[in-house]
């Protein structure tokens, strides 16, 4: 009586195990090929950035390689994704037809569609194949089953010893445990069978006690080998990895016999606490993913708010302002490409909006450049008409008139916008061989310049006199007003020689008398020299080319002297490792301060020739 007592324990134990689940096997073979599936396609891959041909060849790989399972999973969407794109690309080659309405011109797309349609028919012949034979695999595993019920069943009905029944017992169940699922239907009346054989047997057997403790004892070995199998997988890196290797142990313990009675709650509770840990960084981990997905929404919302500010803001700006958008425009879709997923529902939203955001940005843009192309085109015919008055004028002795006039056209030149590169070098050398022909002519006429002298000298004294009658209107004015006395001043030609001295002495007193506090005398003395080469350039009828090369010394100079600077602060970094340093370094500090001092000098005399030529 004990030992029946015994094996109806043992089977109480197994019947505490939950439904049969899938099976192990496969189960296994579900997870490594879910593991090769990555090979081919990624599931944070965004298909809607990729091409129709990608999608395609992405599709025809997966199909060759066969795993349904797989297929099962990402066929759908690769087939939602590519009629996206497809419906996409249509609408911007404007080979697009609303439903219903007849196709008038040949479709560029009728290749790529067939050949997708035909892939997806290969996959849903394949897919039908597949549950064809997994429903007859099935239908197989539980013909096999029921043999073995069978067969444990006749065990009963043999007089044979235990030393030959036990064996064969044991063979019958690690061959049902090799056997696959069967079909849902039948899985829980197979299941309730077989455990209802399985005590029928240990009834039959009797099992004495010495052979029950030792069974018991291989039970309790086995089971503690799944406990500590389980604990390691606690500190698994991969949650999910670990989550499903925990099944398999749990389809190994079920399919175990019972321990001794003592022992029982103390192995089960090891096994589960194991098992709670592993459930619980299962959820922590699918939790984090939810909180990754609400942060990337947030940082995909707030580029969205910035690509909007950007598209809010084109009106009225001029080529150099797209260029910088632009380039603002690719940082902010850089930075989206770094952003991970957001959740299914969301992802998909967020990024129609910023693809809208970025699509009405591109679509503003080539509509400026394709006005901006007319635009040119009325610039070069304006700048062609003063070409002509230019050519005109050219030949004229009315020395003052025609001064003025070309001066005139200099001016209103300066205020058309630009030209297209092809067409600007042109039209400005035929405009300046006019104006140059003109001066040139002027200055054999006139031999030499004594009497523009004494009206340089003339125009200098009134100016002087101007400042000294100039009355102080505050900080921000004074600055604007010696700005305008200082170009005059510039502006103005050289005076007789034997007055200049005196000259210059009454205009610096008269500054001083007003602007002493805000004059900078060195940097005023290194400005009018350029403004005096820049007005003898447009004045002298001798043409630019002296301009130009002071232009080219100046940005040379600028050139060294960022090296020089560049140098001075790696050595310092140098120098920064050493003891007793800091004087050293101090020095080099002022050498470089006043370095990006005289940069900025440099700057503004090159930016004042690039703006008068």
């Amino acid at each position: 009586m004990e030992e029946k007592t015994t094996a109806l324990n043992a089977i109480a134990e197994q019947a505490e195990q939950a439904e049969p689940k899938a099976d192990v096997q496969e189960q296994g073979e579900a997870v490594q090929n879910e593991d090769q599936a990555q090979e081919i396609l990624d599931e944070k891959t965004d298909l809607s950035e990729k091409s129709l041909n990608e999608i395609l060849s992405l599709f025809e790989k997966m199909i060759e390689n066969g795993d349904q399972q797989t297929l099962y999973k990402f066929a759908e969407p690769i087939k939602a994704a590519f009629y996206k794109v497809l419906r996409r690309e249509k609408i911007a080659s404007g080979a697009f037809v609303e439903v219903g309405q007849p196709q008038t011109e040949p479709n560029p797309f009728e290749d790529v569609e067939k050949a997708f349609k035909d892939l997806y028919a290969r996959y849903k012949v394949s897919r039908s194949n597949f549950n064809q034979e997994m429903q007859t695999k099935k239908e197989e595993n539980l013909t096999q089953k029921l043999a073995i019920i069978e067969a444990i069943n006749k065990l009963l009905e043999k007089a044979e010893d235990m030393n030959h029944t036990l064996p064969t017992f044991r063979e019958l169940q690690a061959k049902w445990k090799s056997i696959g699922s069967v079909p849902q239907d039948k899985a829980r009346q197979v299941w309730d069978q077989y455990n209802h054989t399985m005590e029928k047997f240990y009834d039959f057997l009797k099992i004495n006690k010495d052979f029950r403790d030792l069974d018991f004892k291989k039970n309790y070995e086995a089971k503690v080998e799944l406990c500590e199998k389980a604990e390691k997988l606690v500190d698994w890196g991969d949650a999910v990895k670990a989550f499903n290797e925990l099944q398999k142990l749990h389809e190994e313990w079920k399919e175990l016999g019972p321990v001794s009675k003592e022992k029982r709650e103390e192995i089960w509770m090891r096994f589960k606490e194991a098992t709670s840990k592993i459930n619980k960084r299962h959820q922590e981990f699918f939790s984090n993913i939810k909180d990754e997905h609400k942060n990337n929404l947030k940082a995909k919302n707030e580029l969205c708010g910035l690509a909007q500010e950007l598209v809010a803001n084109l009106e009225n700006i001029d080529p150099n302002q797209w260029n910088q958008l632009t380039k603002k425009m690719e940082e902010l879709q850089q930075k989206w490409k770094s952003v991970g997923f957001a959740s299914k529902k969301d992802n998909q939203k967020v990024y129609e909006k910023f693809r809208a955001i970025c699509d009405q940005f591109y679509q503003a843009k080539r509509q400026y450049y394709s006005s901006f192309k007319d635009l040119m085109k009325e610039n070069l015919r304006r700048k062609q008409e003063l070409c002509e008055q230019a050519e005109k004028i050219k030949d004229s002795q009315d020395w003052k008139k025609a001064t003025d006039q070309l001066i005139n056209l200099q001016n209103v030149w300066k205020t058309i916008g630009p030209v297209a590169r092809k067409q600007s070098e042109e039209v400005w050398k035929r405009f300046r061989a006019a104006c140059d022909e003109f001066f040139t002519n002027k200055a054999k006429h006139f031999g030499t310049e004594g009497e523009k002298f004494e009206e340089n000298l003339k125009a200098k004294k009134a100016l002087i006199e101007e400042i000294m009658n100039y009355q102080g209107q505050g900080e921000e004015a004074d600055k604007a007003a010696l700005e305008e006395f200082l170009n005059k001043w510039n502006s103005i030609g050289f005076v007789p020689f034997k007055e200049k001295e005196a000259l210059q002495k009454a205009y610096d007193e008269a500054l001083n008398k007003h602007f002493e506090a805000i004059r900078d005398v060195d940097a005023e003395k290194k400005l009018g020299r350029i403004r005096r080469l820049i007005t003898d350039a447009k004045n002298s009828g001798k043409g630019d080319r002296g301009i130009r090369l002071e232009r080219e010394k100046l940005l040379n100079k600028f050139h060294k002297l960022e090296t020089d600077i560049a140098t001075l602060e790696n050595n310092m970094g140098f120098f920064a490792k050493s003891a007793n340093a800091d004087k050293l370094i101090e020095e080099i500090k002022q050498k470089i301060e006043a370095g990006r001092q005289e940069l900025k000098s440099l700057e503004q005399k090159i930016k004042m020739i690039d703006k008068e030529f």
